[in-house]
């Protein structure tokens, strides 16, 4: 068990290179004209893959509860020589989304792939985040994600063909310890998306595909909009690049697994609690409890953009890992 362990391992850390990387023409080519919504468009992986889209002249229908910024993303893909439509949506409100596949129709006729990626998260003791910011975390991470879930297939029965891309994370797999609820969340995708394969396969819709997406712990906005009950600065340790992320799910529209860990730490972190499930869970929890709880600087609670959308973290990085630098300097300089 422990050969294969080691020998699916370094598979993974071979190929996780080109699973990352950005599409080459040909790729290009099949994403031109494609229509593509984008729920939780506004920062983080759904502003770059929006943004990366709109390079690739595909038609991108952006979608979060931040309308203005969608609107400067808009912008930035039509002058990319790509179209984009522009509908606010709270994806926890199952008549928005319900709009939303609506005025996509109205446009363009089609949808080729859906994304969701609307998502927020809560730091800290499971019992000090308060009750109501775990719910709302429910209501978007995984209502949310079944109400866009039920409009794609719905559409992608009609037509014949699609793909839905949910995000998930390697805590769809391994979940951590200050994240009970977002992890249990993260975990309900992943079965979702596992009991609609097979539901499709078995009814005929060989064409219609449903892909989990699991990112290791990236440098978005996700940390700055996150509820935060620790007491102490978002934080966690070997954080990736978007990028990663960004052309992992693009390359997710075309073809590959339906279930995705991204980079080489997803992908260790994935095989490790396939075959040493408390171990794992172990030194995970131990990390995140020294990089989070110990080093982290005081800050005060915070809600985050849970029940909100905030007017900060617009971008597709949020400069977490240097802000990290910074602050591990200064508790060395303390000592």
């Amino acid at each position: 068990m422990k050969a294969s362990a080691l020998f699916l391992l370094l598979l993974g850390l071979v190929l996780s290179s080109c699973a990352t990387s950005e599409l080459g023409a040909s790729g290009q080519k099949k994403i031109a004209g494609k229509t593509v919504v984008i729920v939780g468009a506004s920062s983080g992986f759904g502003r770059g893959v929006a943004e990366k889209l709109g390079t690739y002249k595909a038609n991108v229908v952006l979608a979060a509860r931040r309308g203005d910024l969608l609107e400067e993303i808009a912008a930035q893909i039509r002058a990319a020589g790509g179209t984009a439509l522009v509908v606010p949506t709270d994806i926890s409100q199952p008549d928005q989304v319900e709009r939303l596949m609506a005025l996509a129709l109205q446009q363009y006729g089609k949808v080729d792939v859906w994304i969701n990626m609307a998502g927020v998260g809560g730091i800290g003791r499971f019992w000090e985040i308060p009750l109501q910011d775990q719910a709302r975390i429910v209501d978007v991470n995984l209502k949310g994600i079944i109400y866009g879930s039920f409009a794609a297939v719905r559409q992608f029965r009609t037509q014949g063909y699609g793909t839905l891309i949910n995000m998930g994370s390697i805590e769809s797999v391994n979940p951590l310890a200050y994240h009970a609820s977002y992890a249990a969340t993260k975990g309900g995708i992943k079965n979702l998306g596992q009991a609609l394969n097979q539901e499709l396969r078995l009814n005929g819709h060989k064409n219609i595909r449903v892909v989990t997406v699991e990112p290791w712990a990236v440098d978005t906005p996700f940390w700055g909009h996150a509820a935060n009950y620790t007491g102490k600065t978002p934080r966690m340790v070997m954080m990736d690049p978007p990028g990663k992320v960004v052309n992992a799910t693009i390359r997710a529209t075309l073809r590959g697994r339906n279930e995705r860990p991204v980079g080489w730490k997803a992908k260790a972190s994935w095989v490790s609690h396939r075959f040493f499930p408390r171990f794992t869970e172990r030194i995970s929890a131990n990390a995140i409890h020294k990089s989070q709880i110990r080093n982290g600087l005081p800050m005060p609670p915070t809600a985050g953009s849970v029940h909100e959308p905030m007017p900060t973290g617009r971008g597709v990085d949020d400069g977490v890992k240097k802000r990290m630098r910074e602050e591990n300097k200064q508790r060395k300089q303390k000592n």
